[in-house]
């Protein structure tokens, strides 16, 4: 069986004077690495720490949803660190965005928080937080992706295509993948607790790729879907006139 030689050491070299106590960990396999990374928290280990799965028994996306994917196809990481932002609007979005800039010029962003290449799926990002203690107090963040690499099979029952990073970048391993991605999503949480998400908003909306489309509610709304506000919030354009939607409240998708 091929060994992947991950870049565990170049990343902490990279991020150990930004992250006091800060800790790298790749693992053969676990049901999931958000899970572990909260069980961890719950338990009072809130050190700032990358957790790498080469595969995941028991992935989860958002809305408890599922994520699977065959051994050695996809990059699956969190990372864990104390955060203390002045508004938590935003963050997934934040994070999509240091992960799309990192990987490749030409992946998209379906809000609030995949990754898409030509209407098709190539990741998705979960975020967790644990603690919610006094006003301004750090939490412990977890912010967990799964990208695929290869293209994974179709399989019954997505409501998405998949597609793989190798489509876009030939040749790429997730190894790669993982030492472009994690250093810059550790400064764009340290930017976002400055700042918030309004620094980002346009970098967003330059990924984004249900602006100016028909969009489809699982809740049963529908409209035009203009892109976000300064705090990530999207603005749906709908024949009662425009209506904000939240990212705990729904799902989306291209209407057909």
């Amino acid at each position: 069986m091929h060994i992947q030689q991950w870049p565990a050491e170049a990343i902490w070299e990279a991020l150990a004077a930004e992250l006091p106590g800060f800790t790298v960990e790749i693992l053969p396999e676990i049901d999931s690495t958000n899970s572990e990374l909260m069980r961890r928290a719950r338990a009072g280990r809130t050190e700032p720490t990358l957790l790498v799965a080469e595969h995941q028994t028991a992935g989860r996306g958002r809305l408890g949803r599922d994520w699977r994917t065959a051994r050695g196809d996809a990059l699956t990481f969190s990372l864990g660190l104390p955060l203390a932002p002045r508004d938590w609007s935003g963050l997934s979005l934040v994070a999509g965005v240091a992960i799309a800039e990192a990987l490749h010029p030409d992946l998209g962003l379906k809000w609030p928080n995949d990754l898409w290449w030509h209407d098709r799926k190539v990741g998705g990002i979960l975020v967790e937080t644990s603690g919610a203690g006094a006003a301004g107090a750090p939490r412990y963040v977890v912010i967990g992706a799964g990208i695929n690499i290869a293209t994974p099979a179709a399989t019954e029952g997505l409501r998405t295509p998949p597609a793989g990073l190798r489509e876009l970048s030939p040749g790429l391993r997730a190894t790669d993948a993982l030492g472009a991605v994690v250093p810059a999503l550790a400064r764009a949480l340290r930017d976002f607790a400055a700042d918030g998400f309004a620094p980002w908003q346009a970098r967003f909306a330059a990924r984004d790729v249900l602006r100016g489309r028909p969009v489809l509610l699982s809740d049963g709304r529908q409209g035009t879907a203009a892109s976000v506000d300064a705090e990530g919030v999207l603005q749906l354009r709908t024949d009662a006139g425009w209506e904000s939607v939240r990212s705990a409240d729904v799902s989306i998708r291209p209407a057909a």
